[in-house]
């Protein structure tokens, strides 16, 4: 059986791509399979899937949950870069108001690390 590469093929083969095809693959497309994989993958490997897949955010078939998913899970790794936390606030908004609260929360990290680094 075939498997994929990376994070970014497997979300392709998976939900699609609006600006690609997906690759033929036999692979066994299962949500919880794609998941499990999320959870362990390295940052890199997850930002280059939501980049690659959701270019402006607002695009993208990623479903909303994958994508919040994807973020937490980024920050958790990466927890005191502001320009990914105002990266995360950004999609939290364009999917809101449930996380509207969230969004402003994560948007005043960002502001406080900066003006930690700033002193």
């Amino acid at each position: 059986m075939h498997r994929h590469r990376t994070l970014t093929e497997h979300a392709r083969c998976l939900y699609g791509d609006e600006f690609r095809p997906a690759p033929e693959c036999d692979a066994e497309h299962k949500e919880f399979l794609f998941t499990e994989e999320l959870t362990f993958a390295e940052p890199d490997a997850i930002l280059a899937m939501l980049r690659e897949l959701s270019p402006n955010q607002v695009e993208g078939y990623l479903p909303v949950w994958i994508r919040n998913l994807a973020y937490r899970l980024v920050l958790l790794q990466r927890p005191d870069e502001p320009g990914l936390l105002r990266e995360a606030a950004d999609n939290l908004w364009l999917h809101g108001p449930d996380w509207d609260h969230i969004a402003a929360d994560l948007r005043e990290r960002a502001e406080a690390l900066e003006e930690a680094g700033q002193r």
